[in-house]
């Protein structure tokens, strides 16, 4: 019987396990030193550290991946009542920045509940432009009988 032949088919699974180890060299190795930025954050020892009315963050800027839920309820296509609501719903949290919102529109109908969550979700910014300005937003339908609720969540970043 004949010794089988060299096959380089049977190198595929080594060849993919080392190019993953070299991309996960690389994706360390484009890190900064943490130690060495934070060491040249601290001030010199004969400067006068300022006040400051707004402490630096720490750290890269990230999202919670715990949201914020509120709700609100309104009729539907009364904009002046939802952004009031919104608003009230919101206050908590002033001085936070939203990431992205996912709105949940509840009504009967699918297609209703998903124009009720976008119609929420356009009066956002006007509702608290320096909380929700630039944050993604996503419209989303919740089944139930009554109209004019919405359950909103929202991720903040960390900072």
């Amino acid at each position: 019987m004949r010794a089988p032949r060299f096959n380089p088919l049977h190198l595929a699974g080594w060849l993919f396990a080392d190019m993953l180890l070299v991309l996960a060299l690389v994706a360390m190795g484009d890190r900064g030193d943490p130690l060495a930025a934070e060491a040249a954050a601290k001030p010199a020892a004969s400067a006068k550290p300022k006040p400051s009315a707004t402490p630096k963050p720490k750290g890269p800027r990230a999202v919670r991946n715990k949201p914020v839920t509120v709700s609100i309820d309104a009729a539907p296509g009364d904009r002046r009542r939802i952004e009031q609501r919104l608003r009230a719903a919101t206050a908590a949290y002033r001085g936070r920045q939203a990431a992205f919102v996912l709105t949940f529109g509840r009504h009967a109908d699918p297609g209703a509940g998903g124009a009720y969550a976008h119609e929420v979700n356009s009066l956002l910014a006007k509702a608290r432009p320096d909380m929700f300005e630039g944050a993604t937003t996503r419209d989303f339908w919740k089944g139930g009988s009554s109209s004019g609720h919405a359950d909103i969540e929202i991720y903040f970043y960390t900072y």
